[in-house]
């Protein structure tokens, strides 16, 4: 596979079609879910990736669904997003009980190493945004070393401070210019979703919000074992390493989501209306 420079790419930014044909999401508790696989997650990604175009994919945990019922900026990021995928154990158990039995949890780390498990022989550019620049550093170091031939075209840490116009453009404009069609986005929630809404059709690449995964896979903070994850205890896990920052987070957002899914699914069983529809 020849390994491509930034000025093989093509410059031009192609517009992202209204919808993602045969589209269908789901309202879990006002946010509106997609029903997908991961082979198909991915296949929409590297689709637009070769086409340039400006998507962004959100993964949606509890707090992310919580959240978005209570910050208005956050929910119309969500709306707009070309994908909203059930993060969260919970999210996705809510899709099955919605009609979608095989629905799985499509999460941010994960989809970071599949997708780079075959961006790496396509000679595909990715782009991480986040995080800090030690971060940063220890993330590539490992990711060249999982993935010897993945093109990571640039990095950046941004600032805890908002960027000012001219930096912000600056940032798009080094973005642009290193070829990436991949854009992964480690600010945390909400901070990631509201700027890739605010970047589609200024960045020219797919940007994906995955949260916590630059500090998982950088190794500076530890996920939680493959069992836990299996049974929906990735959140006790994240709790018990970081419970200052944390427990006020989860003590909020899941009583309100179990609170919520229960009067969901108890309307749901007495109405039997339809929660789906495809997107056409």
């Amino acid at each position: 596979m020849p390994r491509w420079t930034p000025t093989q790419f093509d410059t031009t930014i192609s517009q992202p079609e209204p919808e993602v044909q045969g589209r269908v999401r789901v309202d879990v508790l006002g946010a509106p879910i997609d029903v997908l696989s991961w082979a198909a997650t991915e296949e929409h990604i590297a689709r637009w990736a070769a086409q340039r175009e400006s998507r962004y994919v959100c993964i949606c945990n509890v707090h992310s669904v919580v959240t978005a019922s209570e910050d208005r900026e956050l929910d119309l990021a969500i709306r707009g997003a070309d994908l909203a995928t059930p993060d969260g154990t919970p999210v996705a158990w809510m899709l099955r009980q919605l009609g979608h039995p095989g629905q799985k949890r499509i999460n941010g780390p994960d989809l970071m190493l599949r997708y780079f498990h075959h961006a790496a022989p396509r000679g595909e550019g990715i782009y991480l945004y986040g995080s800090s620049r030690q971060t940063l550093d220890l993330l590539r170091q490992r990711l060249q070393s999982s993935f010897p031939d993945l093109r990571i075209v640039g990095a950046y840490s941004p600032p805890f401070r908002p960027l000012t116009p001219d930096e912000d453009a600056e940032v798009v404009r080094q973005i642009n210019a290193s070829g990436a069609r991949t854009v992964w986005v480690s600010l945390g929630c909400p901070k990631q979703e509201k700027w890739m809404a605010d970047h589609r059709g200024r960045i020219q690449a797919v940007m994906i919000g995955v949260g916590a995964a630059f500090d998982y896979h950088a190794g500076t903070v530890s996920r939680a074992p493959r069992w836990m994850q299996k049974r929906g205890l990735e959140w006790l896990h994240r709790l018990w390493a970081e419970p200052g920052r944390l427990w006020r987070r989860y003590l909020h957002t899941n009583s309100v989501f179990l609170w919520r899914a229960a009067l969901a699914l108890l309307e749901r069983r007495f109405s039997q209306g339809p929660h789906a529809s495809k997107m056409r």
